[in-house]
């Protein structure tokens, strides 16, 4: 592998495949078993690692601390977005990261290596970090999962697997096709193998001639065959299963959110929003670190009251919340605790009883590992812990709040098949633009002074129809903290007189009716499934099952139909209302 000057490489593999240890072997902090590394005299290196450690009593002690000059540090410290004079203690992940970009920019390199550079990092951090690598003099090598980042940045990508590297001297956006060809030939490669392998196996043990003619050269030849297959065998990659039970059916409405707000203290975190989440809807909630995102989503699910507005939620909802912060797992406890918290040696996954060991593996967890603290697990594999806590739930609501931190992009790949098949309400909390467009049916923006747009799509809809929504309010190009409008200033038309204002009496009475029974039949319904839940009942009295049977679904198709009802008509009642 070789590095060129002022060259963008990515570094692409799976999680432990060993891209991070290649990369200190690269600045010469692991020394290699065998092979040589060469540098050019005097070349000067930079690394931001994972998980970096900041040290110091300031920001500006922390990234002075190495070959930078502090008035540089200081300067680079505020192009991320930081105080210098802030103390390097309590921070959050996006602070962290960016104090540890800033500490390896202001050293001003020959080669800056960083190892998932975009975690923790909000959409305007990342295209900032973009921003300044593509006008940077160094080289640079860079792991990452985020494709968007990568596109837009490196001009070569060098691919380990199987413990080897293959190079591609163009950018990512030309990987996938490569490595598919590449995976393809090396698949019929093994194929031929095997086929020569049979062929000659026969004709060594069982062919007359050969008998005769046998010889020590042969059964080399053969045995290297044999272990060149089993070498290339034990490289092939293990596919990680990913499943989802999506449970019972929710009721065609999810939530209702009507004029919600919420401030903490002087600061206004979400101004008046409504919006409505139906059954099935992939909803991505974006925006900057500290805008909110987690605090609507804690409102959405009626974990958190809004201090003004109304949130209805709907019926038969079961969610699972995969939270960023991964509470719930203590560094000392051990994979099979995590797994298994109620203790025993199985786990209820999606209704049937299984092995932690058989789930794990599922999940890429050797058995070996299960003992292990989690504070041994690498950051990609406590999120796919994360992910196997979850999945093992029925949920017809999936909330996934920053789930592609540290996830290698064969996990990526397949959370994302999982998640376009699966037939429940997902809402999604991501930085992610190119996993949000893959994805999202709507996106809701938050630009942390309290406005929220909502709209169509996924990410790049969103800003092509709100492209200054984010922009900071001193740099905004109308000069103000204001999102602009989608016209873009535009002169706005009067409003065309309204013909009416308000609903009919009769669909008043109607929309009332209906309120009520969306707060009665999810209390008939639950009176059902508690007498059906009678394991005995229909032995006993199979004329009352049927009858509890036939009353469940009527009620349910009631329900049904309730909403799909009230739906229109609040719907017409906004749009009267304007």
């Amino acid at each position: 592998m070789a590095i060129e000057p002022r060259s963008r490489a990515a570094l692409v593999g799976r999680n432990g495949a060993g891209k991070s240890t290649l990369m200190k072997i690269v600045m010469g902090l692991v020394e290699p078993d065998a092979g040589d590394r060469s540098i050019q005299a005097g070349t000067r290196f930079a690394y931001v690692p994972q998980e970096p450690l900041i040290t110091g009593d300031t920001l500006l002690d922390y990234a002075a601390s190495g070959a930078a000059e502090p008035w540089t540090a200081e300067a680079w410290l505020t192009t991320f977005g930081l105080d210098p004079a802030k103390p390097a203690v309590n921070l959050s992940g996006g602070e962290t990261r960016r104090a540890a970009l800033a500490k390896a920019f202001a050293e001003e390199p020959d080669l800056l290596l960083l190892d998932e550079p975009t975690n923790h990092l909000d959409i305007l951090a990342i295209e900032l970090l973009e921003t300044e690598l593509l006008s940077a003099r160094f080289a640079v090598l860079v792991v990452s999962h985020d494709r968007a980042f990568l596109n837009r940045v490196t001009d070569t990508c060098h691919w380990l697997e199987g413990r080897r590297v293959r190079t591609l001297d163009k950018g990512f956006d030309a990987f996938d096709d490569w490595a598919a060809k590449v995976m393809e030939e090396e698949a019929e490669s093994l194929r031929r193998l095997t086929k020569k392998i049979e062929a000659e196996t026969y004709t060594f043990y069982r062919s007359i001639t050969a008998q005769r003619t046998r010889n020590e050269g042969r059964a080399r030849a053969l045995m290297a065959m044999r272990a060149d297959r089993a070498e290339r065998v034990r490289d092939l990659p293990r596919e990680l299963n990913l499943g989802v039970d999506s449970g019972a059916l929710s009721g065609k409405l999810v939530a209702d959110v009507k004029g919600v707000s919420k401030a903490f203290g002087d600061r206004t975190v979400i101004k008046p929003f409504t919006t409505r989440i139906l059954r099935g809807d992939r909803l991505a909630i974006v925006g900057p670190n500290g805008a909110g995102k987690t605090t609507l989503v804690k409102i959405l699910l009626g974990e958190l009251a809004p201090d003004a507005g109304t949130v209805r939620l709907g019926a038969n909802l079961e969610p699972v919340y995969l939270d960023q912060s991964r509470e719930g797992l203590k560094s000392d406890m051990t994979l099979w605790d995590a797994l298994t918290p109620g203790g025993g040696d199985s786990i209820l996954v999606r209704g049937h009883s299984k092995h932690v060991a058989a789930y794990a593996k599922d999940f890429l967890f050797q058995e070996a590992q299960l003992r292990q603290p989690i504070s041994t697990l690498s950051g990609g594999e406590r999120n796919r812990l994360l992910l196997a806590r979850a999945l093992a739930k029925p949920a017809n609501l999936l909330v996934l709040d920053e789930p592609t931190n540290d996830l290698d992009m064969d996990t990526l790949d397949k959370l994302e098949e999982l998640l376009e098949a699966y037939d429940g309400t997902l809402i999604l909390v991501s930085h992610d633009r190119d996993f949000v467009d893959r994805l999202a049916t709507s996106t809701i923006a938050m630009n942390g002074r309290g406005d929220i747009v909502e709209t169509p799509g996924g990410w790049t809809d969103f800003i092509r129809q709100n492209p200054d929504f984010l922009t900071p309010p001193q740099s905004s190009p109308n000069g103000g903290g204001e999102p602009r409008s989608g016209g873009g200033g535009a002169p706005q038309t009067p409003p065309a007189p309204k013909k009416a204002s308000k609903l009919s009496y009769k669909d008043a009475r109607r929309l009332e009716e209906l309120e009520k029974l969306l707060a009665d039949l999810p209390a008939q319904i639950a009176k059902h499934d508690s007498v059906l839940a009678d394991p005995d009942l229909y032995a006993r009295d199979p004329a009352a099952f049927d009858r509890a049977m036939t009353a469940a679904a009527k009620a349910r198709s009631d329900l049904e139909s309730a909403e799909l009802e009230w739906l229109e008509l609040e719907e017409k009642r906004e749009n009267l209302v304007g």
